[in-house]
C-alpha cells in the first residue's frame, strides 16, 4: 500500500524538472495524478512515463496559469478526471531574474504574476473542492530566497515574490484549519534541474557561486525534493500545517 492510495493529486508544471519527478512520485505511491503545463509534448512526455511504470496520470496542456480563467478550467478538468481533488501541488512558476536598479518593471511583473499569482489562482479555484471533499492538502513551492538574500543571479522580484508564497501559506493553513485543509511550504535551495542545467551551462563560475553557499557544495537533485512533499500530502502528516519546510543543502543555516 502507498502513501497516496487513491488520493486525487493535482500538480502544476508536469513538463520536466521538479514538477516530473513530482508526477513520478505521487503516482508511485498510489495517487492519481492531474498533471498540467504550458508545453503540451513535455506534458505528454510525462504522462506516458507514469504510465509506463504503472502509474495513473491525466495530463491538461496547453494551460497558461497565470491567466485565471484557464486556471479554473484546468481546475475543474482535475476534479471531472477523478471525481474530486484531495492534494494540490503548486510547482508552476516563472521568474526573472536582474540585479537592481536595472531589473524592469515588465519583468518584476512577470515575476509576481508567474510565482505568487499562479499558486493563488489554482488554490483558490481548487478550495472548494477540497472543502467539499471534508479536507485536503495544498503545497506550495516557495524557495529559500522568500527567507535570505541571494547575489548570484541577483533576484529581488523572485525574492519578493516567493517571500509572498511562505506567507500566503500560512494564510490557507489559518483559514482552512476549519475545513480540514492543510498547507505547508517547501522551500527549495538550488536544485539541479533539465532547465537550471541548459541556463548554467559550462559556466563553472556560476556553478560554483551558487553552490559555496550550501554547506553540501552541491546541488540538490528533484527526488530529494519531491520525497518531502510526497510525505506532506500524506495522511502521516496530518498534524503539519502552517508549516515552510527547506531544503536547501545547509544554505540558510549560515
Amino acid at each position: 500500500m502507498g502513501k497516496l492510495d487513491k488520493k486525487i493529486v493535482l500538480v502544476t508544471g508536469t513538463g520536466g524538472g521538479l514538477g516530473r519527478v513530482a508526477a513520478q512520485a505521487f503516482a508511485r505511491e498510489g495517487a492519481m495524478v492531474v498533471g498540467s503545463d504550458i508545453n503540451v509534448n513535455a506534458n505528454n512526455e510525462t504522462v506516458e512515463l507514469v504510465r509506463r511504470y504503472g502509474g495513473e496520470m491525466t495530463g491538461v496542456a496547453p494551460i497558461d496559469l497565470t491567466d485565471p480563467e484557464q486556471a479554473r478550467e484546468m481546475v475543474e478538468h482535475a476534479v471531472a478526471s477523478y471525481g474530486g481533488l484531495d492534494v494540490v501541488y503548486n510547482n508552476a512558476a516563472i521568474q526573472y531574474f536582474g540585479p537592481m536598479p536595472d531589473f524592469s518593471i515588465d519583468d518584476w511583473r512577470r515575476t509576481i504574476t508567474g510565482e505568487l499569482d499562479i499558486p493563488f489562482f489554482v488554490s483558490k479555484f481548487a478550495w472548494p473542492h477540497l472543502v467539499q471533499r471534508g479536507g485536503g492538502v495544498i503545497i506550495n513551492v516557495a524557495s529559500m530566497a522568500g527567507l535570505i538574500a541571494g547575489e548570484t543571479p541577483p533576484m529581488v522580484g523572485h525574492s519578493a515574490a516567493k517571500a509572498g508564497v511562505i506567507a500566503m501559506t500560512r494564510q490557507f493553513a489559518l483559514e482552512g484549519a476549519r475545513h480540514g485543509i492543510r498547507a505547508v511550504a517547501i522551500s527549495p535551495g538550488p536544485f539541479l534541474t533539465p532547465a537550471s542545467d541548459r541556463d548554467l551551462g559550462d559556466n563553472q563560475e556560476a556553478r560554483d557561486a551558487i553552490t559555496k553557499k550550501t554547506l553540501l557544495k552541491r546541488f540538490g537533485q528533484p527526488e530529494e525534493l519531491v520525497e518531502l512533499a510526497v510525505f506532506l500530502a500524506s495522511d502521516r502528516a496530518s498534524y503539519i500545517t502552517g508549516a515552510n519546510y527547506v531544503v536547501d543543502g545547509g544554505a540558510t543555516a549560515w
